[in-house]
């Protein structure tokens, strides 16, 4: 089998020459964060958004955006719902199987005429 020692070296060669050049994901960890400002965390606690859980018995505010969103997402189901449902069956088949009736229709309403 051949092996892929020259391959590993030679990836190895050109990544050390340009590692200097490339730039790493997130600014590299040294400094600020450029996605946090001042007095933001910047490691999550680990709930969901980054929010602590309403105390035992209190209830959690909804924020001015999540009303009109709910109401159009479920109006935008219900629409979507009955429109594509009631829409009119204009395939091929369907327009081909009534042609199929009416023409059978046709032939069996015409008089059999005899040799």
């Amino acid at each position: 089998m051949a092996s892929f020692k020259p391959l590993a070296v030679a990836a190895n060669t050109l990544r050390s020459r340009l590692s200097p050049s490339l730039r790493i994901r997130g600014g590299g960890g040294g400094g600020p964060s450029r996605w946090t400002s001042p007095g933001h965390e910047d490691k999550p606690k680990g709930y969901v958004l980054n929010r602590t859980p309403p105390l035992p018995g209190e209830s959690r505010k909804w924020e001015d955006w999540e009303l009109p969103c709910y109401i159009t997402s479920f109006l935008t189901i219900v629409i979507l719902g009955v429109g594509l449902n009631a829409k009119p069956d204009l395939t091929i088949e369907t327009w081909a199987h009534q042609k199929a009736l009416e023409r059978l229709e046709l032939e069996s309403s015409q008089p059999v005429e005899a040799d």
